[in-house]
């Protein structure tokens, strides 16, 4: 029970700290620049963890600051990168396990 707590607080603390990281980086509203490529790499190593480390409660809660860094910058912003992130973790998911089922 206490490992959802830590999951729910490291999400938090990620979450606030990408809104403040995000807010000092793009003093404008959402503009179109591209992929940002540290984010997208902060993006794909939480989900990464989220999805493929559910066995380690440490591995996971770095997995969920991490996303929560990204899902909570400003509005607009971080919304390529999760995706990228997700349908990445997924594949590699994926594969995986169909690697220990065979």
């Amino acid at each position: 029970m206490i490992e959802y707590l830590i999951y729910i607080l490291t999400f938090v603390i990620g979450s606030i700290l990408g809104l403040l990281w995000s807010y000092k980086k793009h003093g404008e509203p959402y503009v179109i620049k591209g992929l940002d490529i540290a984010i997208t790499v902060i993006a794909l190593i939480g989900w990464i963890l989220i999805f493929n480390f559910t066995w380690s409660v440490i591995l996971l809660a770095i997995g969920f600051f991490l996303v929560g860094f990204v899902l909570n910058e400003r509005p607009g912003y971080g919304r390529l990168e999760t995706v990228i992130g997700i349908v990445v973790s997924a594949v590699i998911y994926l594969i995986w396990h169909l690697i220990l089922m065979v």
